[in-house]
This record gives structure tokens, sequence and C-alpha cells, in this order.
């Protein structure tokens, strides 16, 4: 599995700006049932910390910029969202990480289930032992 899976979306625009098409099934690879964003993060703040049991998300920095780290018990890895037509696609039972906000950044995620605490691990210790 490769820890890293981007999606590249269309840029279409002229010299009114420019325009992003996002569609469940055609550059989301799932039926999209939640879409939340962060913004206004605090310098020095990070987020996330946790995995989920069964969801799959993409996340767009629509604006601005943040590191994202994401670790399936294996590897572990980082990488910048600092584009609004590269989304990261997240899967299933891999820990997220999101630091470094640039002070103007609006990450929007994109989820293909509805909210459910009881979908999340919360403790890293306990996200390794579930994947044993």
């Amino acid at each position: 599995m490769t820890l890293f899976r981007w999606i590249d979306f269309a840029v279409r625009g002229d010299e009114r700006g420019f325009l992003v098409v996002i569609e469940e099934g055609k550059n989301i690879p799932f039926e999209i049932k939640r879409v939340y964003y962060i913004f206004g993060t605090e310098e020095g703040v990070a987020r996330g910390f946790h995995a989920h049991k069964s969801l799959q998300q993409v996340a767009v920095c629509v604006r601005g910029k943040c590191r994202m780290i994401l670790d399936n018990g294996r590897v572990r890895g980082e990488a910048w969202l600092d584009s609004p037509s590269k989304g990261l696609l997240v899967g299933d039972m891999v820990w997220r990480e999101m630091h470094d906000f640039s002070p103007d950044c609006v990450l929007i995620v994109f989820a293909n289930e509805y909210y459910d605490e009881g979908d999340y691990i919360r403790d890293y210790q306990n996200f390794l032992e579930l994947l044993l």
C-alpha cells in the first residue's frame, strides 16, 4: 500500500480566475457523506492525532498550507498539502497528524461516512495493537 495517494484535480480558468470541480465517483473515489473544513488554526497548534477504523477521506488545502504526517504502522511519512488542485486520499487504519498550519490555511476534508466517535482510535499504542 502506498502511504501517500494523491488526486490531481483539473483546474479550469481564464482571466476571471480559476475553478476546481470535485465530484463523488469521478475525482473523489467514494460517496461523500460528510464535508468539514479546518481554519484559523493558531501558530504551533497541531491537529489530528488519530486513526479511523473504517473511513475514507480526501484532504485538500484550498488555501495556505499544512504538513500532514501519515503512519500505517509500518511506514511513517510526511508531505505538504499546499495546493487547491491536489487532494490527499487517506484510508482507514492510517494514523494522521497535521502540523505547521500557515496563518491563512483552510483545509477541507471529504469523508465517505457520517461522524461516528466510535470509529476513532485516539491512542497511538492502541492503534498499533489493533494492527497486529
